[in-house]
């Protein structure tokens, strides 16, 4: 072993000397001696293996691919050579060499128990549900009690919608070890799933007692209790968990959904907060802000991205479906599609269809996410899920686009300064009135969102009231929206019309007595009232049968109920507000020109239920006809809509490339309304 660092030494005393550097973190000098022993004995397991190990300490995980190989070629039967092979393949992202390593690993009596694991783990983050179950399921066939892998293939049953088996599994995994929040909170979010808030709320407060001081727990409690109508004691849950972590982005959000819930919180305050958001998160990022080099040739086709956790049986994706089928024939875009949701369904694979590259993004951190989508050369990204469940407003922070804009998502702004516009119409934030409220400046569009109606709905059945004698007002909206402000003055107007009564769907699963108990306050008999649980669509949509007129929450409207109610032929009282978030109840009824239908005040409000129950002839004929004045109005129109927003999507371009700030404007058009019906009276 001449002319190497290992002089005359032997093999053994070589390695004993490059294993002596390499415990004491001497890399380089190591490897020195690794490499001499290799250059005499190429197929020495040990050097070889230590070669591979290094080269993983230092990020180059292809490198010690062969390394790792080479010690296993020259002895299989030494099982951690087996286990740091598989495991760098997972690292070097090639799960599937990995699992057919494993194999053989298993083939020749090498079993791991955590190697099943992480691979399981790695395909969960590249969107494989399924193969992550495989994966997890031979872990336990090695270890049946496994926490983690039981923990973990609830997991990935959950994401597969098999939530009853995932359940199981949790449930397993959470009597053998109670702290484990990851299979607490997989085990919530089924709970959640089912409608079963009252368990879910339990399962948190027991958790809770076991750890005490973790804010994923208190965020998600405070989340459970939001869902009940309980916004108060569910901020308390976000401050807490805010106060243990300041660095927790889902408890911002959440802490800003309960402020939008609160009545008495005005509009400096509630963008004031939503600029908080920014400074904690953005303004980090924004110095090291990328210089974008997006070709500005005026007549190329633009790179459109979408980003989102809910490209799939989403209200989200059926508002965004009828305009990518228009913009699938539309020359001048080219579509990218980023979701960030582990699994897919039925509506998933159609949006696939209409949008040509589409990546998964659920498992890439915020940077990985900035540097696709800046690879992607994308021109104008637009976020679809502002401040809700699985946005990626942190990689958004990051402005990897040189435009961005927000839609649908939620009724306010993100409060970044990276995010360009708000895509809105006229009546959801009129011209002037809202423009502060906003980091983004807002883009009026023929209408905020299409609509596109569920094809087995139910027909249009006559008013109830004339065969039922009695009026019945209903509400759809979920239980988060429905506080005890808004229960005083929906009992105010059924105090007003005593032979009126009301029904409300989407009620938590067996748990109505909050609601019950705030309507006996205000002295409406509980047979007066009609309480459903969340069901299926069309059975949902069934209930308007029952329903006269609905009554709107406050101070945030319904928006995919008001249209829905619509369709069935039941107008919305609703009660507009001075935030974003009251006023997505006017605009979807000034398109149907239900203009009468809108009160200013809460005293107007009850005027108007009262009035239009004394109403019923007229109520009647204008049960049969909204269906068409739906489908005539611009959110009834998909391929008006569609136009608009590549008109406005061109215009926010040539505004980019002559270097002009972002400002507000409306496409043109967007003022003509397309139901000519006119405002009831």
């Amino acid at each position: 072993m001449a002319n190497n660092p290992a002089g005359t030494m032997s093999l053994e005393a070589a390695l004993q000397q490059a294993v002596a550097h390499h415990q004491a973190g001497r890399l380089q000098d190591a490897e020195r001696f690794y490499r001499a022993i290799l250059q005499a004995q190429p197929r020495h397991p040990d050097a070889n293996h230590n070669m591979g190990f290094i080269a993983v300490q230092v990020g180059k995980h292809e490198a010690a691919l062969p390394f790792f190989k080479a010690a296993l070629d020259a002895n299989p039967g030494v099982g951690q050579y087996w286990m740091s092979y598989i495991g760098t393949l997972i690292e070097a992202g090639q799960p599937d060499a990995a699992r057919d390593v494993l194999a053989q690993a298993f083939n020749k009596g090498v079993r791991s128990e955590a190697a099943y694991l992480n691979l399981g783990i790695t395909y969960f983050e590249a969107g494989r549900a399924a193969d992550a179950e495989v994966s997890y399921r031979k872990a336990l066939e090695i270890a049946p009690t496994f926490v983690e892998a039981l923990a973990y293939l609830g997991i990935a049953l959950k994401a597969q919608g098999k939530l009853a088996e995932a359940e199981k599994y949790l449930q397993e995994a959470l009597v053998l070890r109670p702290d484990l929040q990851l299979a607490y909170l997989a085990l919530d979010d089924i709970l959640e799933a089912q409608n079963r808030i009252a368990e879910a709320e339990s399962l948190s407060r027991r958790t809770l007692m076991a750890l005490p001081n973790d804010p994923g727990i208190y965020n998600k409690l405070g989340h459970l209790l939001l869902l009940q109508g309980n916004a108060a004691e569910a901020a308390n849950h976000f401050r807490q968990a805010l106060k243990l972590n300041p660095d927790l982005p889902i408890a911002h959000s959440n802490l800003l959904f309960c402020l939008s819930y609160d009545d008495a919180v005005d509009q400096a305050t509630l963008f004031a907060e939503h600029c908080r958001f920014g400074e904690q998160f953005e303004a980090p990022l924004r110095s090291s802000w990328p210089r974008h080099a997006n070709s500005r040739d005026p007549n190329r086709p633009l790179h459109i991205g979408l980003i989102s956790a809910d490209l799939r049986d989403h209200a989200v994706a059926h508002f965004i479906e009828p305009v990518l089928a228009q913009w699938a024939h539309d020359p001048s875009l080219i579509l990218h599609a980023y979701y960030n949701f582990a699994s897919e369904d039925h509506v998933t694979g159609r949006l696939r269809s209409l949008i040509p590259n589409w990546r998964g993004v659920a498992g890439l951190t915020d940077e990985q996410l900035t540097q696709q989508i800046q690879t992607d050369r994308i021109d104008i990204l637009i976020d679809l899920s502002s401040h809700t469940a699985g946005n990626r407003l942190l990689a958004l922070a990051r402005k990897p686009a040189p435009i961005q804009a927000t839609w649908i998502g939620t009724a306010c702004t993100t409060g970044l300064q990276s995010m360009d516009y708000y895509l809105a119409d006229r009546h959801f934030l009129p011209a002037g009135q809202f423009d502060e409220q906003f980091t983004e400046k807002i883009v009026r569009l023929p209408a905020a969102v299409p609509f596109l109606p569920a094809s087995d709905a139910p027909p249009v059945n006559a008013l109830p009231a004339l065969t039922n004698r009695q009026v019945t007002f209903g509400s759809f909206n979920r239980p988060s929206k429905i506080s005890r402000s808004v229960v005083a003055l929906w009992s105010e107007a059924l105090r007003e019309i005593p032979d009126s009564r009301m029904l409300l769907g989407s009620m938590p699963h067996g748990d109505c007595e909050p609601f019950m108990s705030w309507f006996a306050e205000e002295g409406i008999d509980r047979s007066r009232l009609v309480f459903h649980d969340r069901c299926g669509m069309v059975e949902y949509l069934g209930l308007h049968h029952q329903i006269d007129i609905c009554l709107d929450t406050f101070p945030y409207n319904g928006g995919t109920t008001t249209l829905h109610a619509l369709w069935m032929g039941v107008p919305t009282l609703t009660l507009a507000g001075k935030t974003p978030v009251g006023r997505a109840g006017a605009a979807g009824l000034c398109h149907a020109g239900l203009e009468d239908f809108i009160a200013g005040t809460k005293e107007e409000f009850v005027q108007k239920a009262v009035a239009w129950a004394g109403k019923q002839e007229e109520l009647a004929q204008l049960r049969q006809a909204l269906r068409s004045r739906v489908a005539a109005s611009p959110m009834g129109q998909p391929d008006v809509l569609a136009k608009g927003l590549t008109e406005a999507l061109r215009t926010i371009w040539q505004h980019w490339r002559a270097g002009e700030p972002a400002a507000s404007f409306e496409v043109a058009g967007s003022n003509t309304e397309m139901n000519e019906q006119g405002s009831t009276s």
